[in-house]
């Protein structure tokens, strides 16, 4: 366990001392006698013990409220590890076109998003020591996920994720690209990659994709592209507006195959095309292969908070100090 705020436990010293004074001055008489021989009958009677539970619950729970001030958690994981020297940030398409049919696994047919979103989970789990982030776009480009060693966290989000959540009638590559190159630019490693996936061409152009390239060669970023559907035709998925059921309709594949393989060059990256779930998945295992060098880093996981049980129980102390007073160890005014 650790405190947010350990100096705030400084103040714990302060009790004895305050205790002592408090002690010392006590407090004024409730009767005042004229003589002392007037009292001298119950002056056998042993003090009550009362007094002196009651002060230190008191005492106990103004320490616990200095110690919930502290704010204590409990920390779930700090460890030393070994981590790549590669650094990966995967842009991903989320366009509405990414909900076309192209994929068959196990007799069924799963849509491009889908087949994306299954291959990626697994090379992130193949890569347990890379930093590791995610970025999604359509008409805008969007930060999924930061660079970070916490896949669980980045497994959330990507699990998270659902074509229509943001903009999907255009594709901005350019500006996808760049929002990654963002991602790597702050960062020292060994080697910095963009995974840049799409099953369209730039149709946004608030980012030129080749200036975004250029780009990413002057950070020494490489690039790999994957095209992502079938060549030719490919099944898209409608509702019909009069049954309500759902259809297919073939629709021209559209990936600008020239623009990515440029960037894939520019970049010393590698373009390839994902036609089949067989091809995407050895894509990433090559891209997987890419060399690794080690680096010490700190990872730092989640922790709770503990203040607000701990404030409780110097409430309950204080509440019961209280009770206490009034009742069977009532004082006299």
């Amino acid at each position: 366990m650790t405190f947010a705020h350990p100096f705030v436990l400084l103040w714990l010293l302060l009790l004895p001392a305050l205790a002592w004074l408090k002690g010392k001055w006590g407090r004024n008489a409730s009767f005042l006698y004229s003589s002392v021989d007037l009292v001298r009958p119950i002056s056998g009677l042993k003090r009550s013990w009362a007094g002196r539970i009651l002060a230190g619950l008191r005492w106990l729970a103004l320490a616990v409220f200095i110690v919930a001030l502290a704010q204590p958690r409990l920390v779930k994981g700090e460890t030393e590890i070994k981590a790549s020297g590669v650094d990966i940030v995967v842009a991903l398409d989320m366009s509405g076109s990414m909900a076309s049919l192209d994929f068959v696994e196990n007799g069924h047919r799963v849509d491009r998003i889908n087949m994306a979103r299954e291959v990626l989970s697994k090379f992130i789990d193949g890569r347990p020591n890379d930093r590791i982030g995610l970025v999604v776009f359509a008409t805008e480009p969007y930060i999924a996920s930061p660079l970070t060693l916490d896949h669980d966290f980045l497994q959330t989000n990507l699990a998270r994720l659902q074509l229509g959540v943001i903009d999907p009638n255009h594709t901005a590559i350019g500006s996808a690209l760049m929002t990654a190159l963002n991602q790597l630019n702050e960062i020292q490693s060994k080697s910095k990659i963009v995974i840049l996936m799409t099953d369209g061409g730039e149709n946004v152009f608030k980012v030129q994709p080749l200036t975004a390239a250029d780009v990413a060669q002057t950070l020494k970023v490489k690039v790999y592209t994957i095209g992502i559907g079938l060549r030719g035709m490919a099944p898209m998925p409608y509702r019909d507006p009069y049954t309500g059921q759902m259809k297919t309709q073939l629709q021209p594949a559209d990936v600008d195959e020239d623009t990515l393989q440029q960037i894939a060059d520019k970049t010393g990256g590698k373009y390839y095309r994902a036609d089949s779930a067989d091809t995407m998945r050895r894509i990433y295992a090559e891209i997987d292969s890419l060399e690794k060098t080690q680096v010490e880093v700190k990872k730092y996981e989640h922790f709770d908070e503990l203040y607000r049980p701990v404030g409780l129980g110097g409430l309950g102390l204080f509440l019961l100090e209280i009770i206490l007073s009034q009742t069977v160890w009532r004082k006299l005014p």
